[in-house]
């Protein structure tokens, strides 16, 4: 259950890291709300985590998971360019943090 929350805490963490980006330094209150919800959700969510896995590995699954489907919302939305480069260090990111659950 623990990994399920920290994935989707990980989703969350995208979601505002996301929002906040479109905020425009919280003027518009869309974005601005969104963060407002989903920041604390992503944070209650990693703390419930880290009560059953290892503090490290959580918060590096959880930056991981974050980190990547923000630069993957900002691709498909055209944001930000794609390169081979960079996809190719997602997919090393990605497998990071399948490979920190796999060991713990």
């Amino acid at each position: 259950m623990a990994w399920l929350v920290l994935v989707l805490s990980g989703v969350m963490e995208a979601v505002w890291a996301t929002a906040l980006g479109l905020s425009n330094n919280f003027r518009r209150w869309r974005p601005t709300l969104v963060v407002a919800i989903a920041l604390p959700a992503s944070m209650l969510g990693l703390a419930y985590a880290m009560r059953s896995v290892p503090t490290g590995t959580a918060y590096a699954v959880w930056v991981g998971i974050g980190a990547s489907l923000t630069v993957l919302w900002a691709i498909a939305t055209k944001r930000e360019a794609a390169s081979a480069a960079r996809l190719s260090l997602l997919v090393l990111l990605v497998g990071s943090v399948v490979g920190l659950k796999a060991v713990s």
